[in-house]
């Protein structure tokens, strides 16, 4: 990994991967994260023992990595702000920013630069996180390690080829989490409705999900196998995905993913610039 990070923005999904890095071994003194408050810093700089520094220029100026962890709407102003230093020591650019193409940020840090846009989810907070990645072409392959190498951090690493993709990443795991947490809530709800009590049935639901997810990590076989595997004929399990089936449940999947990519896009457009 290189030598020196600095992280533009010290809000949750850039304190979990400062947090995944120094649990990886990477050494706090190497990291910098920037914020406009003192106030704001001081519990990350207590977490962690990384500089922290309100001046993102100064922070910037030392650095071989620079993440981007801004709110979409504030990315224009941070990056125009970074313009002069990120010309003068040409850093390695990551962005954590949902909906800005590679192009715009490098336009707005004075272009000709390695960026890498990412697209990560909720559960990096808890190092379990999934994230696609795409890279522009001044990306080196070393520049490409040390970000596979940085948001392994806090979990699964993809790359794509096609910028494109990442709003399908968006809708498939940068969403995703979501999905899973409205199917928890529903499977709590009818086994409540079924006699149990809430939390009995929160705890078996949640336990249940984390076993599949292992279970399909750790097999080498399909979901479709490994579902019929847990189907005997004419039994309960049977009778449930039947029923799942006939109502359209992957119609239904299908068509809300469609609509979080094509979210992704009209994002895109709003901040102008596409």
């Amino acid at each position: 990994m290189a030598s020196r990070v600095t992280f533009i923005g010290a809000g949750n999904m850039a304190s979990a991967i400062i947090g995944g890095m120094i649990d990886n071994g990477f050494s706090p003194s190497a990291i910098t994260a920037t914020s406009p408050s003192d106030a704001f810093l001081a519990p990350v700089h207590e977490r962690f023992g990384i500089h922290t520094n309100t001046d993102n220029a100064a922070a910037v100026g030392q650095a071989d990595v620079v993440v981007l962890a801004v709110k979409p709407q504030m990315m224009r102003d941070v990056c125009e702000g970074l313009r002069d230093v990120v010309q003068r020591r040409r850093p390695l650019i990551i962005s954590v920013a949902a909906g800005l193409p590679a192009e715009a940020l490098e336009h707005w840090l004075g272009g000709d630069l390695a960026v890498v846009r990412c697209m990560p989810n909720t559960p990096s907070l808890v190092g379990a996180g999934a994230a696609g990645l795409f890279a522009n072409a001044n990306v080196s392959d070393e520049q490409r390690r040390l970000a596979t190498e940085l948001l392994e951090a806090v979990g699964l690493v993809e790359w794509v080829e096609e910028e494109s993709l990442l709003d399908a990443v968006t809708a498939v795991s940068g969403s995703g989490p979501a999905y899973f947490f409205l199917m928890l809530e529903a499977m709590e709800d009818a086994g409540v409705s079924l006699g149990l009590p809430a939390e009995t049935a929160r705890r078996l639901a949640m336990q249940t999900a984390l076993g599949a997810a292992k279970m399909a990590q750790q097999s080498d076989k399909t979901p479709a196998e490994l579902k019929r595997n847990v189907m005997s004929p004419g039994g309960t399990t049977e009778r449930a995905i039947e029923h799942l089936e006939s109502a359209g449940l992957r119609r239904i999947m299908g068509e809300a993913l469609e609509a979080c990519a094509a979210r992704a896009r009209e994002m895109a457009d709003e901040l102008g610039t596409r």
